[in-house]
């Protein structure tokens, strides 16, 4: 199964359901939202997760792109990305927990084909400000599907206040033989799908409220079900990711790990192009622009004539079309060249810099602040320029 008959079969399921599907916006929030990018499929929602009502019922689904800067560090992982697409459904305020987790265990096996015995839950345990899950539980009993309790892996929020709840996230066995051990004692279960009981309210001192309503909020990773249903054991092995395996490597001779961090940046960093953002040196256009320069620092490491003139065309057409974006791609090539132009002169003049005696030894937080400040060499670049 493709990617775009995983979707409509996930939309057609909840639809079926009595599901109304929303559009999903941009990877930028609504004006006023103090976070950078959506990184989540229920960030636009939280308006009527709160109580206001939403104008096309209290059963949702829909396709939302996300980006996390988060898990940059994680790139090259078998399942991690940077700019991603989550499924979500949502119940504002109507059904519960459980008929969320069946409908979920009956898309998965009846709907997608998956092995039950590949299957493994996780559901919330209890502490002293909630008690302990016992309705995900007995659905998960009655399905035959394994537990593991976890207090923190199954508590989920969009940040240190608002809304927020226990969650029961499902995990598919992603390795060879029959599945073993349970999902926090082996990375080869792969969290796929996280259904979140969103009842609550975390305040400033950190108590919990409760909600208006008792909502359901769920997650489902396209790309990363995708590449598992094609039995691959990476995101990046996917069909998604099926032109960038073919075009790039004969172009850039690169390890696997850098191959999938190029993949990836570069692929986000499209995206956000095709979202109206622009280079800069704050808030968003300083994410896209670390982005693309952490890709040029990996190509020019391997190979100082590698750039991104040689960056196919397809593959820019390939990732808006996807991404149903109406950016011309050649608008694309040009801000990415320009910005490849812009680094190669910043490099070179930091290397000029950090050739004074004063930066030859280790250098202090005073250091790092001066050449942020002076000369506009961030931390990153300058522990590049160092290694290199």
């Amino acid at each position: 199964m493709n990617t775009e008959q995983l979707v409509s079969t996930f939309v057609e399921y909840f639809e079926e359901r009595g599901h109304q599907r929303i559009v999903g916006s941009t990877l930028l929030p609504p004006p006023g939202d103090t976070v950078l990018f959506t990184t989540s499929g229920m960030h636009p929602l939280t308006p009527y997760l709160e109580g206001r009502p939403h104008p096309l019922g209290r059963r949702l689904v829909n396709v939302q792109r996300c980006l996390r800067t988060t898990d940059l560090e994680e790139i090259g992982d078998a399942t991690h990305l940077t700019v991603f697409e989550m499924l979500g459904t949502w119940s504002l305020g109507d059904y519960e927990g459980p008929l969320s987790l069946d409908w979920g265990y009956g898309l998965l096996t009846e709907g997608l084909g998956v092995d039950r015995s590949l299957l493994h839950a996780t559901v919330y345990a209890g502490d002293s400000q909630c008690e302990r899950d016992t309705a995900s539980l007995q659905l998960w009993q009655e399905r035959g599907v394994p537990v593991e309790f976890t207090v923190e892996d199954n508590w989920w929020s969009n940040g240190a206040v608002g809304p927020c709840g226990p969650d029961s996230e499902i995990f598919l066995w992603n390795g060879e033989g029959p599945p073993r051990s349970t999902p926090t004692r082996d990375e080869r279960w792969v969290e796929v799908w996280n259904h979140v009981m969103m009842r609550h309210r975390r305040l400033d001192d950190g108590s919990l409220v409760p909600l208006p309503q008792r909502n359901i909020d769920t997650g489902l990773g396209l790309e990363r079900l995708a590449a598992l249903l094609q039995g691959k054991s990476s995101v990046f092995e996917g069909d998604l990711f099926e032109p960038w395996r073919r075009l790039l490597p004969p172009l850039w001779h690169l390890d696997e790990p850098s191959l999938r961090l190029v993949c990836d940046h570069l692929r986000s960093a499209v995206v956000v192009l095709g979202d109206g953002v622009r280079p800069a040196n704050t808030g968003r256009g300083y994410v896209l622009r670390r982005l693309v320069r952490r890709v040029l620092t990996v190509l020019w490491r391997e190979n100082p004539s590698y750039g991104l003139d040689d960056f196919p065309d397809d593959l820019v057409g390939h990732t808006l079309a996807h991404f149903r974006q109406d950016m011309p791609p050649a608008d694309v090539r040009r801000l990415l060249l320009d910005e490849q132009r812009r680094f190669r002169l910043l490099m070179e003049r930091g290397r000029q810099v950090l050739d004074r005696p004063r930066f030859r030894g280790p250098l202090s937080e005073e250091d790092f602040h001066y050449l942020h400040d002076t000369h506009g060499l961030p931390r990153d670049l300058i522990t590049s320029l160092r290694r290199g």
